[in-house]
C-alpha cells in the first residue's frame, strides 16, 4: 500500500437537492483544504455511488480511510461502513463527525443566527438510532451546548429513540417556556429536518452545513483513523 491513504467521504445520501448540495459542497471543502488528497464520494442509502463498489473499485495498491459524514454512532457505522472496510485489505473506518466541540460551537452559531434569547427552552433534535451509544453521544452534545449557554438543553430525537422532537417541545411548553428553540443537530437539510418544523417549536435552526469548520473535522478524523491504523 502506498503512504498516502484515500479518503472515502461517506455520507447517508438523501433526495433532497439542497441537502445534496450541502455534502458535496463539504467534500469540496476538504479536498480545498487538503488539495493533494484524494477524496472520493459514497453513500450508503439513497445515492449513487454505493460504498461497497467505491471500496471495491479503488486500486489494489491504495490505502482508504472511510470516513463517515455522519454524527454519530449507528446502523450504517456499524454495519454497512465496518463490512466495506473489511472487505478490502488496507481500508479502515474512522470515527463519525460527533460527539466532537467542533459540533458544539456550529450549534452555537446556529443558535445565535436564529436569535436565541435568554429565556427561550433549547431542544437538540437529533435523527435517532436504536444504538444506545449514538443518544450518549448527542447528550454529551447537550451537556456541552448547555455548558456554553448557561442553561439546560433537553434531547430529542426523531426516530428510534426517545422522546421524539413534538413531545419534548411539547414538555418544555408545559414547563412554562414562553419561547421553544429547536437546535437541528442534522448534518443537512434532508427528510429528517423537514419534520422539526412540523414539531410545533416557534423557532428551528438550519443544520450545521454548510460550515467550513466541519470540512476541518472530516479531516481530523482521517489523520485520526491513519495514526491509529498506521496507513
Amino acid at each position: 500500500m502506498t503512504h498516502s491513504p484515500i479518503l472515502i467521504a461517506c455520507s447517508h445520501g438523501t433526495s433532497n437537492a439542497t441537502g445534496d448540495a450541502e455534502v458535496r459542497e463539504l467534500r469540496r471543502a476538504v479536498s480545498a483544504l487538503r488539495p493533494a488528497l484524494d477524496v472520493r464520494e459514497a453513500y450508503v442509502d439513497v445515492q449513487e455511488p454505493e460504498l461497497p463498489a467505491v471500496a471495491t473499485g479503488l486500486p489494489e495498491d491504495q490505502a482508504a480511510v472511510i470516513v463517515p459524514l455522519l454524527l454519530s454512532v449507528g446502523y450504517h457505522v456499524k454495519v454497512d461502513i465496518a463490512r466495506a472496510s473489511e472487505s478490502r485489505p488496507g481500508t479502515v473506518a474512522a470515527a463519525p463527525l460527533g460527539p466532537d466541540p467542533v459540533l458544539v460551537e456550529v450549534l452555537l452559531e446556529r443558535l445565535r443566527e436564529s436569535g436565541l434569547a435568554g429565556d427561550d427552552a433549547v431542544i437538540l433534535a437529533a435523527a435517532g438510532s436504536s444504538n444506545p451509544a449514538a443518544s450518549a453521544a448527542v447528550e454529551e452534545i447537550a451537556g456541552q451546548l448547555a455548558d456554553r449557554l448557561g442553561r439546560p438543553v433537553s434531547c430529542a430525537y426523531g426516530s428510534a429513540a426517545e422522546p421524539k422532537v413534538p413531545a419534548a417541545v411539547a414538555a418544555a411548553r408545559e414547563a412554562g417556556a414562553p419561547r421553544v428553540v429547536v437546535a437541528s443537530y442534522l448534518l443537512a437539510h434532508g427528510w429528517f429536518h423537514d419534520q422539526l418544523f412540523k414539531a410545533g417549536a416557534d423557532v428551528v435552526t438550519e443544520p450545521l452545513l454548510p460550515s467550513e469548520a466541519l470540512a476541518g473535522l472530516v479531516l481530523k478524523r482521517f489523520d485520526e483513523a491513519v495514526a491509529a491504523s498506521g496507513a
